[in-house]
């Protein structure tokens, strides 16, 4: 969080630099499951249920704590210095914003993109809820791999009836609710025989039991030829094929039909499960055949429907099978590995009726986890809420009419545009930081599934919708849904709850003849309708974001939602331009987590070394890429840190006392001053490019280089003899402090976006007010005429000559003949005419010759300015330039 808030801050203050109106409403999604879960945990430490609690009294529970922790985290954002509208910041749980996300809803309800539907989603059964894509992280797993054997009882190849379809899974609780087999139309198939059965015991309470239970009698077995020598390594025998053995293409599978191999249970498992042609089945795995539930699979579900075979509900939300359910009812959860092992129920009701071919528990692989719990999701189909991908956009119905729950009767528009279309059209228009994030999203887009909004929760905004008993249709009135907003903004969602529904729908309708919809809307439908409560209600209808920042896991979250939202209602993005950021790892490149102890807190960052230092960090930062930060790299960072400060404080002291009066005309200044002058018109370019495309480690790696390189090494090294040995009124000494007072003006501007508290102290050091802010100026005014190219060359090889004579002194400072450059004499080649080498150098005296060489002065040394002057005949007396000086 600390990253990407001080990211935002740095753009914001950039940009309102630049003159632009640049402002930051900060805001809180504060609906969905990490609250309720937090709830939950306190009704659990008090042995309460949820379920036994009133919607109203538990939702007025999520509300709190979420107000108690947006206090929180605005007083921690603030500490970081990110300047925003914190007394009026957007929160999803005002009653204004519920209100908005019901009517972005209600749009899509009103032009018929929505609909319900019976599809697996990725389901929590931890938490009893769908979840969205981005509520799912993977992690590597092992996994019970098994080979089931599944009789064929029918086929129009004769040879095949008694031999065994096989089908591998790691998910053997699925196999209680097979309904059917698929085959790859374009796979060669064989029908092997065993050699000899061989057993591999496992130790199961003590007893001595095969894993693998083939019979002694010769089996024959139906399985793609690519993926014999896999099979034989998992069954643990040697599979053989005689010369006359069945050798078939998929597609003549067409018309065969097995058995389940618990069809003795009677009922749902006495059913013929047929085999039928999956253009998804590969033989990059198992055995070229798969088992089909299309409770528990998309594509098992899309292969089923299209055959009229529909899902069987047997899993609970709890991930038990019903306790009616004829084989396993209720024994227990899908995701428990027990329940899964290859000595757990399934696998050994599956041994005991000869079907289980091989079962180990071996199989590492990535599997889906809850984000919140931890814990795995399963497919599972259940009615849900869908907006569709595909479906040709349509025209809104006349008032009153009712839209089918299952999609029919949809009047597409003339051009045919789908949400999807439109949604990749606009990622198209829409400029991407890196560019290289426009593939990522546009193939996430292009890949999505339709966009599950409903959920099985209590914390949210629902979805507001009357659903007709009779006939399945949810109700579309644009006079009802106004009167839905109408109470949202008066008395928030929980109106949904406790309201007044024949009042809301009306004397035209009846509430008896209506389903109250009581699902809530995925957070992320929530968050995606922040252009409208935020961006245009503030600053106007059809204005959008300038820009939208967040991490790289939102190209499926945020930036996705917010994309497939505002095409759908709006038909185009909600933002002209995305930025995504890398994440935070530890010093070593670990993702950082409690476990490891490698999390590095930002207030005690802040707090040891000052919020300016983590800004400072994070601009230094290839932040398009995952950064690291640890004690190491904010030493590094500190230590740039300070240089930069002390640039400014010699900046302050130097300019004590300067007055308009003292200025001297770029004219008139010496060539050094102009050469600086034409240093920071080049600067000023490369930083206002840099921050116009957010490359701000180029932006503070220029600015530090500057101040550095260019002026504590060279320019204030070069003039501090004039400004502190110089007479008040030389014009030397003028010009110098003129460019120096132009440089305070230009730096402290320059650094306002990212040390933003430094840059106030400096501020403020100089011109103290209570009213006045270097945050309320705007970018320095570098007047173009200063970069002189010709002028920048010619200094740029002077001061490569410069880095030669300091290299050449050294060995004989190293060698103690002497102690200062002051008293060198050196030669170098060339002719400089009107150059000051002597001054350049910081030398005591400079000579032509075809070498540069050092030699130690014979000259005395100036008591007030040390330099040796061929004028100072004692040690100590002063120079006629400080005699003068002196003595007025």
């Amino acid at each position: 969080h600390a990253m990407n808030k001080v990211l935002k801050d740095i753009i914001v203050r950039s940009q309102s630099l630049m003159g632009k109106d640049a402002p930051y409403v900060p805001g809180w999604d504060c609906h969905g499951l990490p609250i309720e879960w937090k709830i939950e945990e306190q009704y659990r430490a008090k042995k309460l249920n949820k379920d036994d609690v009133p919607a109203a009294e538990f939702r007025a529970e999520c509300r709190a704590y979420a107000e108690k922790w947006v206090d929180i985290q605005r007083e921690q954002f603030k500490r970081l210095g990110v300047m925003g509208d914190w007394a009026d910041p957007y929160l999803t749980m005002k009653y204004e914003a519920e209100a908005a996300i019901a009517g972005e809803l209600l749009k899509f309800a009103e032009s018929g993109q929505l609909y319900r539907g019976a599809k697996p989603v990725m389901w929590s059964p931890v938490e009893k809820t769908a979840l969205a894509e981005a509520e799912v992280e993977y992690e590597d797993i092992t996994s019970t791999q098994i080979d089931v054997a599944f009789e064929i009882t029918e086929s129009p190849i004769k040879e095949l009836v008694g031999a065994y379809a096989v089908i591998w899974t790691t998910t053997p609780w699925t196999i209680p609710v097979n309904q059917a087999l698929a085959y790859g139309p374009e796979v060669e198939y064989v029908v092997a025989e065993y050699v000899k059965p061989q057993l591999i015991p496992v130790t199961e309470r003590g007893a001595e039991r095969p894993l693998t239970n083939i019979s002694a009698r010769t089996k024959k077995l139906l399985v793609a030829s690519e993926m014999l020598a896999s099979i034989e390594a998992r069954l643990g025998v040697a599979l053989y094929l005689r010369p006359d053995a069945v050798r078939i293409k998929g597609s003549d599978l067409a018309g065969t039909v097995a058995c389940h191999p618990m069809h003795h249970l009677g009922g749902f498992f006495a059913k013929p499960r047929p085999l039928l042609a999956g253009d998804f089945v590969t033989t990059d795995a198992g055995t070229g055949l798969v088992h089909m539930a299309p409770d528990h699979g998309e594509d098992d579900f899309l292969l089923c429907k299209a055959n009229g075979i529909d899902p069987v509900f047997a899993v609970e939300g709890d991930g038990k099978y019903r306790a009616d359910w004829g084989w396993l009812g209720g024994q227990g959860s899908v995701i428990n590995p027990k329940f899964n092992a290859p000595d757990g129920p399934i696998c050994t009701d599956l041994r005991e009726v000869g079907a289980l071919l091989a079962a180990s528990a071996d199989y590492k692989h990535s599997y889906p986890h809850s984000w919140r719990s931890k814990a795995k999701v399963i497919f599972r189909a259940t009615p849900q809420w869908f907006i569709p991908m595909d479906r040709a956009t349509p025209s809104p119905l006349k008032h009153g009419s009712e839209e089918s729950a299952t999609g029919a009767s949809i009047a597409p528009m003339g051009n045919g545009a789908t949400l999807r279309s439109i949604a990749l059209d606009a990622i198209e228009h829409t400029r991407w930081v890196p560019e290289k994030s426009r593939n990522r999203i546009h193939a996430m887009v292009a890949g999505r599934p339709d966009w599950v909004i409903s959920r099985q929760r209590a914390w949210g905004v629902p979805i507001a919708l009357y659903v007709n008993r009779k006939t399945g249709h949810y109700l579309r009135d644009a006079a009802v849904n106004a009167r839905i907003v109408d109470a949202f903004k008066a008395g928030g969602a929980d109106a949904w709850f406790t309201g007044d529904h024949q009042a809301i729908l009306g004397p035209a309708y009846d509430l008896a003849d209506y389903e109250v919809v009581t699902d809530i809307l995925d957070v992320w439908f929530d968050s995606g309708s922040t252009h409208a409560f935020v961006i245009e209600a503030r600053y106007g209808e059809g204005v959008r974001a300038n820009l939208y920042l967040e991490g790289s896991d939102q190209h499926r979250g945020w930036f996705q939602s917010s994309l497939l939202e505002s095409s759908g209602t709006r038909g185009r993005a909600p933002y002209d331009a995305v930025l995504t950021h890398g994440f935070a790892l530890d010093g070593q490149g670990r993702k950082m987590s409690k476990s490891l102890g490698n999390v590095v807190d930002p207030l005690k960052v802040i707090g040891e070394s000052g919020a300016d230092i983590l800004r400072m960090w994070v601009a230094s930062t290839d932040y398009f890429e995952d950064v690291r930060i640890g004690k190491e790299v904010l030493a590094g960072t500190s230590d740039a840190y300070r240089k930069l400060r002390n640039s400014f404080r010699y900046l302050l002291g130097a300019l004590d006392g300067f007055t308009d009066a003292e200025r001297v005309a770029v004219a008139d200044m010496p060539e050094l001053e102009r050469y600086v002058l034409h240093l920071l018109a080049r600067l000023d370019a490369d930083l206002r490019q840099a921050a116009e495309n957010y490359e701000f480690n180029r932006y503070i790696r220029a600015l530090t280089d500057f101040a550095n390189d260019d002026l504590s090494a060279f320019f204030f090294d070069i003039r501090k003899d004039s400004l502190y040995c110089d007479a008040p009124g030389d014009v030397k000494r003028r010009a110098y402090r003129t460019v120096l007072d132009t440089l305070f003006h230009a730096l402290v501007r320059y650094a306002a976006p990212i040390l933003a508290f430094t840059a106030e102290e400096v501020w403020q050091s100089r011109y103290p007010s209570d009213e006045g802010s270097i945050h309320f100026e705007e970018w320095p005014k570098i007047d173009a005429g200063w970069a002189d190219e010709a002028l920048g060359d010619k200094w740029t090889a002077l001061r490569l000559l410069r880095s030669q004579v300091t290299e050449a002194i050294e060995p004989y400072r190293r060698d103690k003949i002497i102690r200062s450059s002051l008293e060198a004499e050196v030669t170098v080649p060339g002719a400089h005419d009107g150059i000051d080498l002597e001054e350049l150098f910081i030398v005591s005296k400079v000579g032509a010759a075809d070498a540069i060489t050092v030699a130690r002065t014979a000259r005395e040394k100036c008591g007030r300015c040390w330099r040796h002057m061929p004028e100072v005949k004692t040690d100590g007396e002063l120079c006629d330039r400080c005699a003068e000086v002196v003595n007025g």
